[in-house]
């Protein structure tokens, strides 16, 4: 829909089409007053988003410009209906998954269908950076192990599945404007190697400015700081947009596994891949058991019949408590999810698409000196609650090794390990290992991958590891052995050295510890 006065949405409908609903059972005065400041919102943001457009100067930029723009719109849109009425989910409805709605991996056929590779895509989510670890550039690039990104080993995976299978399966990137150059630039070293890998760019959405409700952006080349990228549901429209999904159709491919880029864990797998095809879903989400650490993870649900993703920003105050619990709702979405590409063109061009709405408030610096941050709304949305638009859509409960997340340096220390050992890009636990991975929780002195490198130089021995918890100033030395659990806690200004080849068993340590070598 083009930028102009002609083009602009009926403000007494909201964004599916249908009239606004009149009979709530409220003051007819305050609902009058509430539809009056919804509608004057979103005139005064579709007057700002044509302004906007008028400062884009390429006709081609303009053109891509305006089809972001009237997506946003479009949510922005729904954003304001939905905080009018106060909607929130009908608890009474929510239940469990039944069991067509999520299946067991131990009852997925177990043979190597090796022909359907020929229909797949991998797609990595590849738009966040790694500031909250302390690093610049993409997040993809922050080695991980034995030299190795993010990045280096999903190409390695890709690149032995061609090699084996003799198959060209793509490797496709949805970048952001944060990391769309530097991801660019990293991949040029894969020229020559056996992997075709494609990229395009999520949506580049302006932030709202949370007192007036207007774009914080006065023009297309405002400041970075001004717009972000809104969060994984943006890969349908970005991924139809790009020309890339009718690339990928036109070259047979016809189902993507699309996972984040941190998850070392999500790696393709022929015996789910064998399951989409012969069981005609047109997505899945893979699944895994809720541990106490998982509790606050979006779970699939049944609501009305149907498959539906669960978040806990929808869970009503009073029933957070029931949302945890693993028995209730025992599985957690890892954001492992396999689609029909037919099936996104579909929803897509029939503009059926309408994902619950993650409003994401944070503070940008001011523009000058001695002024207050300003105060700012992103509207994102999630990939896993498109489930509900989908024919067949179901979760696959996988095991936990499927999701291997590195979100903090407490994972990166992990999947460092020796718990692991690398083949072909893929990380395996030691069969020498009995039970899950162990819980590690480090503290804000090994925040940054900086101050994680320097306090743990030799990644301790954690095969039989079970719990450890480390806080204050703490370094490790080398040969370092952890078992059970252990704590290690530096208090004020004091400092905590474990001395090399200490074999810490069920042990807590705290106060202050300097030993020399030996």
């Amino acid at each position: 829909m083009p930028l102009n006065a002609s083009s602009s949405f009926d403000l007494e409908k909201t964004t599916d089409g249908y009239p606004q609903d009149h009979t709530l059972t409220r003051d007819p005065t305050m609902q009058a007053f509430e539809n009056t400041s919804t509608n004057v919102a979103a005139s005064q943001m579709r007057n700002s988003l044509n302004a906007l457009s008028d400062t884009v100067k390429d006709p081609a930029e303009k053109k891509r410009f305006e089809a972001e723009m009237d997506n946003f719109f479009a949510l922005f849109r729904r954003y304001l209906n939905d905080r009018a009425k106060g909607n929130t989910i009908d608890w009474a409805k929510i239940n469990p998954p039944n069991p067509n709605q999520v299946v067991s991996y131990d009852d997925l056929p177990n043979s190597d269908a090796v022909e359907f590779l020929n229909k797949l895509a991998v797609v990595k989510l590849n738009g966040g950076l790694g500031t909250s670890m302390g690093c610049v550039g993409p997040k993809s690039v922050i080695e991980v192990r034995d030299g190795m990104s993010f990045l280096d080993l999903s190409v390695r995976q890709i690149e032995y599945l061609n090699r084996t299978y003799d198959v060209n399966v793509p490797f496709v990137l949805m970048n952001s404007f944060n990391t769309d150059e530097d991801t660019a630039s990293i991949i040029k070293k894969y020229e020559g190697h056996n992997i075709d890998i494609l990229t395009f760019n999520q949506s580049r959405y302006p932030r709202v400015l949370k007192d007036s409700l207007l774009p914080a952006p006065k023009s297309y080349d405002s400041q970075l700081s001004d717009w972000y990228p809104p969060g994984h549901g943006d890969v349908f429209e970005s991924l139809y947009n790009s020309g890339i999904l009718d690339q990928l159709i036109d070259r047979g491919i016809e189902i993507i596994f699309l996972s984040n880029a941190d998850n070392l864990g999500a790696v393709v797998d022929l015996r789910i891949l064998q399951h989409m095809v012969e069981s005609k879903a047109e997505y899945i989400m893979e699944l895994t058991d809720k541990t106490k650490a998982d509790v606050k993870g979006g779970t699939i649900i049944d609501y009305e019949g149907k498959a539906r993703l669960l978040e806990i920003a929808q869970v009503p105050k009073q029933y957070v408590n029931e949302f945890k619990s693993i028995k209730k709702f025992k599985y957690f979405n890892t954001n492992n999810i396999w689609m029909n590409l037919r099936a996104i063109k579909r929803v897509v061009e029939a503009n059926e698409l309408e994902m619950e709405i993650i409003p994401n408030e944070k503070s940008i610096p001011a523009d000058k000196k001695g002024e207050a941050d300003v105060s700012i709304i992103q509207l994102e949305t999630a990939v896993g609650a498109a489930i509900k638009h989908f024919r067949n859509s179901h979760g696959v409960n996988v095991p936990r090794r499927r999701f291997l997340p590195v979100k903090t340096c407490s994972d990166l220390m992990l999947v460092k390990s020796n718990l692991y050992t690398l083949s072909h890009g893929q990380l395996i636990i030691d069969p020498n290992r009995f039970g899950p991975a162990p819980l590690i929780k480090l503290g804000s002195d090994f925040k940054k991958v900086a101050q994680f490198q320097k306090r743990i130089g030799s990644i301790p021995n954690i095969v039989e590891l079970d719990h450890l918890t480390v806080t204050g100033d703490v370094n490790f030395g080398r040969g370092i052995v952890l078992k059970g659990t252990v704590i290690i806690v530096a208090t004020e200004n004091s400092t905590i050295d474990i001395p090399p080849g200490s074999i810490l068993e069920n042990v807590v340590v705290q106060g202050s510890l300097r030993l020399l070598e030996h």
